[in-house]
């Protein structure tokens, strides 16, 4: 029997606060290589809370993050060098080259040389960039701009990949094109998807939690949720019972 790979991500009785206003609560769960897993809510459930703290850009009020057996705390530039992050609304140096701007990002993350240049050419076509390449970022559509963020995300070929709300806003062929892409990049990285777009779950997930006010109140795979109805009506439904708890 083949032994089950380790996670790659755990979180563990992650807890947060804005301004004392609790906003998550005991959050832990786990994120396999191969695996795409779906991180489902409404609008202020505290999905992006929760890809900050993973990705390290805040610290939770207590519990714990793992990337890749790298605890953040103390840990983080181990941690946050095998991430990938496309945050929402990524920004992008509008006045550069898409070239310069994915070299200087590669830079960053500490490639050099031939390296840096494979990983370039290897960015540029897995997000279909190519025929963008060489203009300046101002001048892109939306859909051209998030797969540039999206190649910056991939150019130090990280183990997981951070991607919030990552088809917001495309139009349905761009979408098309983003999800085909998610599917491809899962086969050897684990892939975190945040999104309040529910068809996100089918198209590309092989688990689904879904946050609600803060807590997991769901975790399952995607034809288990909403078994033998809708997902806008199984999702109303799981929302309603939550409110009606509270």
């Amino acid at each position: 029997m083949t032994a089950s790979p380790d996670p790659y991500v755990v979180l563990t009785n992650v807890h947060h606060a804005f301004a004392r206003t609790p906003v998550l609560h005991d959050i832990s769960f786990e994120a396999y290589p191969g695996q795409v897993l779906g991180i489902i809510g409404p609008n202020g459930a505290g999905k992006s809370t929760t890809m900050r703290i993973l990705t390290g850009y805040l610290a939770p009020a207590s519990g714990s993050v793992t990337v890749c057996g790298h605890a953040m705390t103390p840990h983080a530039v181990q941690a946050r060098q095998a991430i990938g992050y496309l945050p929402e609304g990524a920004p992008l140096w509008d006045e550069w080259q898409v070239t310069a701007f994915l070299k200087s990002i590669g830079s960053i993350r500490g490639l050099h040389g031939a390296r840096l240049r494979e990983r370039l050419e290897t960015v540029i076509e897995e997000a279909a960039i190519g025929s963008v390449a060489t203009r300046r970022i101002e001048t892109l559509s939306k859909g051209f701009r998030r797969r540039v963020a999206l190649a910056a995300a991939l150019i130090g070929d990280p183990e997981v990949l951070v991607l919030d709300e990552p088809t917001d806003g495309l139009d349905p062929n761009q979408k098309h094109d983003m999800r085909a892409l998610i599917r491809r990049l899962a086969k050897d990285k684990a892939i975190l998807i945040s999104t309040h777009i529910l068809e996100e779950i089918p198209a590309v997930c092989e688990r689904v939690i879904a946050i609600v006010e803060g807590r997991i109140v769901l975790s399952t795979t995607p034809e288990e949720f909403g078994k033998g109805e809708s997902l806008d009506v199984a999702f109303r439904k799981l929302t309603s019972q939550v409110a009606v708890s509270e």
